[in-house]
């Protein structure tokens, strides 16, 4: 490519990149979090755009620069909208710009949404790797049957591949089926049964996955869940502050993860400060917090706001695929001729 070219990867093509890479999916996730714990990124607050007619409805950009070995800016530019799903439309759709750091000029337009589904499942199965009991996990909760849970499924049976059976719970049933059905095809499972309340899923699992479209809590009480369950909270609003107030918590960033009435959000609300929140991921990582020892807490969870440094982390990795395995397209002649050369 030269400077003034422009790399465009359409839905199917990063599909068709990324297939069976949730090894080194994960491995960039986890070198993306790491730097920006040792304060080698720059991730500005996320911005989003609401709509007064359709409050639940909104899109986000997410600008990020990551550093030391990636040297890539990016902006994710991702829409959901929960009323697609009805019409069978996906949720969820987006794009995302890399920009050159010798430049700044946009070097790369890629699809997003199948990005955002697969950093987000790699931080969930990175997250299950560090925090879950070192017990043999057998069971996993799915609450929320979606893209976002599927991917997850396909990244934590990478880290458990003991993992035989699935709970699977979705306030929409004919959703559960569609979603068990394409499990049982796609993964080396026993079992993915469909249960008829949350309590029961929550209940049987030590590990436990939330992606659902809750704009608002809706967990005002814990079940009796195992001992060193873990919940793995994507959606983060799911639980009620007085529920997070009670158990372990682990983010991804304390600052990104405290805003947008998410349920710490609520928690910070609430108490007036952060005291509630344990650890990063990257500090449970690192070694320097080692989780479930904090007592009496009755479920530790893991809410992550979902970073621009993980998606412009997996776009730079899509990048360099495509160009070694000459997949995309290059619109020549991108950005505009020098103005300084003009006639």
């Amino acid at each position: 490519m030269r400077e003034d070219d422009l790399l465009v990867l359409r839905g199917p093509e990063v599909e068709f990149l990324l297939a069976g890479r949730e090894a080194e999916i994960m491995s960039t996730v986890q070198r993306a979090y790491e730097l920006h714990a040792l304060g080698k990124t720059a991730l500005p607050y996320s911005a989003f755009l609401r709509f007064p007619q359709d409050k639940s409805s909104r899109i986000i950009a997410l600008p990020a620069y990551l550093g030391d070995g990636f040297e890539i800016a990016g902006l994710k530019w991702i829409s959901s909208f929960p009323g697609n799903i009805a019409h069978g439309v996906d949720r969820a759709s987006g794009v995302l710009i890399l920009n050159s750091m010798r430049t700044g000029r946009p070097e790369a337009v890629i699809e997003a949404s199948v990005i955002n589904a697969k950093r987000t499942a790699a931080s969930a199965a990175l997250a299950a790797r560090h925090l879950a009991s070192d017990a043999p996990q057998e069971t996993l909760g799915v609450i929320g049957c979606g893209v976002i849970n599927f991917e997850i499924v396909r990244f934590i049976k990478v880290v458990y591949p003991g993992i035989k059976r699935l709970l699977l719970f979705d306030l929409d049933r004919a959703r559960a089926c569609i979603f068990q059905r394409r499990c049982l095809q796609a993964f080396d499972l026993e079992t993915a049964r469909i249960v008829s309340d949350l309590k029961t899923a929550m209940k049987s699992s030590t590990l436990i996955s939330f992606a659902t479209t809750a704009a608002a809590p809706h967990i005002f009480e814990l079940p009796e869940c195992p001992p060193c369950a873990t919940a793995l909270h994507i959606s983060l609003r799911d639980f009620a502050p007085e529920i997070i107030l009670s158990c372990e918590n682990i983010v991804d960033d304390s600052d990104h993860v405290c805003r947008a009435q998410t349920s710490l959000d609520l928690a910070q609300q609430l108490m007036g400060n952060r005291d509630f929140i344990q650890a990063s991921l990257a500090s449970v990582m690192a070694g320097s917090y080692k989780p479930g020892t904090l007592p009496g807490s009755k479920l530790r969870i893991f809410s992550p706001f979902g970073l621009g440094i993980l998606d412009i982390a997996v776009g730079a990795l899509l990048r360099d695929l495509a160009c070694q395995e000459q997949k995309g397209t290059i619109i020549g002649s991108f950005v505009s001729p020098c103005w300084q050369h003009g006639n």
